[in-house]
């Protein structure tokens, strides 16, 4: 049995508005709703990602839902990774945006895939790494938000070991795991070491 997807459609010119939602009412995987808190996923329609359509799109992404997917005129590296970090799940060129390839990003950006054009995703990647070595890197961070010694002292805190065995294990005073799990926890607003460990296994740090 099919899923119907609740679909909010946005767009900056009401031709745009009128036309994406006259393609999508006809097909049965999509229920056109009037309002993104309605939605499983809300298309945007915009020729340009500038910083007003970020806003329009954290905008519509209320505490995570729905689902974002962009449709866009021009797609430039700079467009590529702020719609990325506005939550964008799929992503369409607007000359790529039939009603058929619309449909089929939308039900899985719905089933919490993502889509990405594969031109696109390679220069996502490079930015992705860019960052990594130019930011990241210099700072002794990573994409987790963890040093490489705070997701050590995590893992060995997960193995049970007490603050004097890890600061033996890595050479290191235990005034120096006693800060590093201090700073965990205070960035992290984690309560203590159990919920230190538990937060590290949810999000796959460790």
């Amino acid at each position: 049995m099919s899923v119907t997807v609740p679909t909010y459609v946005h767009a900056r010119d009401p031709i745009s508005q009128a036309g994406v939602v006259a393609q999508l009412r006809m097909r049965p995987e999509i229920k056109i709703v009037d309002s993104a808190p309605q939605s499983a996923v809300a298309v945007m329609i915009t020729d340009t990602v500038d910083e007003s359509t970020t806003r329009e799109l954290r905008a519509l992404r209320k505490d995570g839902h729905p689902r974002l997917m962009l449709v866009a005129t021009t797609i430039d590296d700079a467009a590529l990774v702020a719609a990325a970090e506005a939550g964008v799940a799929g992503l369409l060129r607007r000359g790529d945006a039939s009603a058929d390839t619309m449909v089929r990003t939308i039900v899985k950006v719905a089933s919490g895939d993502g889509e990405v054009p594969a031109d696109l995703l390679g220069r996502l990647l490079e930015q992705v790494g860019r960052l990594q070595r130019q930011v990241l890197a210099p700072r002794g961070l990573t994409f987790t938000g963890l040093t490489p010694r705070e997701t050590e002292v995590l893992r060995l805190v997960a193995e049970g070991l007490d603050t004097s065995e890890i600061a033996a294990r890595m050479c290191y005073s235990e005034r120096t795991v006693k800060n590093v799990l201090h700073d965990l926890t205070t960035r992290l607003q984690l309560k203590n070491r159990t919920h230190a460990v538990a937060y590290a296994v949810r999000e796959g740090l460790i």
